[in-house]
This record gives structure tokens, C-alpha cells and sequence, in this order.
């Protein structure tokens, strides 16, 4: 089983952007952590990282042939990555999108997700235990889906 797990802009300045909401974890440490617990569940994680739109798109479109599930945080693509939302939906892959932070108590423009409609679920509020959250649940849900 393979699973992507996709950052999206500003996401790479994790462990130094505003510590208060994100902690002090890095995206590498968070990407290690993901493939420690991967190992465990007997899966492999992809990791990627792009400041850009176009290229988070171009790897949902490269990627998802050979993989089963999508973990996403799209950061600030949460809220109006349309042509992100768009390729999320073209991969057909069960999705579970992630937040560091609540992003319901915070600014209300963050509230609105146009990738939460295809999620299976969302993890928010926990920091990077949001992520290995995410990875087990994902998991079990596929495994349930291929009836194992």
C-alpha cells in the first residue's frame, strides 16, 4: 500500500513560522515520523512539498496511478485551490485532510475548506500528531475498503 502525503505553500517554514500555532516540529521531521509509523503498519509514505499550486497538481496527476490514499494539508489552498480541489477529485483516491492548527478557531475566512467535501476525514487542532492520526486512520480505512 502506498499513501501520498501532500504539503501545500508555507508548510516547508514549519518549526520556525509563528511557533505558537505550529509548533516547533519540522515538515522533515514530521515526513520521518510518517515513515517510522509506516513501516510499523506495513505501508509506504510518499512525501511532497511545493509552494505552488501547479506543482502539487502536477504531482497528484504523476503520483496517484501507483498509490491507494491521499493525506493533504493544503495549507493556505485550503480555502480557494480550486484546480487542487479538482485534482484531489480527478485521482478518485480516499483523502484525509489534515490541519496543524484549528482552523475553525481561528480567522473565519480559514473555516472554509473546498477540499473538505471529498475528505473522508479531517484531522485538525492536534499539531503534527494530526498527520500520524491521519496515516492510521487512512490505513484502516483501506484495508476495510479491500476487505481485509
Amino acid at each position: 500500500m502506498r499513501i501520498l502525503c501532500i504539503n501545500g505553500p508555507n508548510l516547508n517554514a514549519l518549526g520556525r513560522r509563528n511557533p505558537r500555532i505550529y509548533g516547533n516540529v519540522t515538515l522533515a521531521d514530521i515526513d520521518d515520523k510518517l515513515r517510522l509509523r509506516a513501516e510499523v503498519l506495513g505501508t509506504e509514505v510518499a512525501t511532497f512539498q511545493s509552494n505552488h499550486e501547479g506543482d502539487l497538481v502536477d504531482y497528484i496527476q504523476t503520483q496517484t496511478a501507483d498509490a491507494q490514499g491521499i493525506i493533504i494539508n493544503p495549507g493556505a489552498l485550503t480555502h480557494y485551490g480550486l484546480s487542487l480541489r479538482d485534482a484531489l477529485e480527478d485521482s478518485r483516491l480516499p483523502l484525509v485532510e489534515v490541519h496543524i492548527s484549528n482552523i475553525h478557531g481561528r480567522e473565519p475566512w480559514r473555516a472554509h475548506s473546498v477540499i473538505a467535501p471529498l475528505a473522508v476525514g479531517q484531522v485538525m487542532g492536534l499539531g503534527w500528531w494530526g498527520y500520524l492520526f491521519a496515516l492510521e486512520f487512512l490505513v484502516d480505512h483501506l484495508k476495510k475498503e479491500s476487505g481485509e
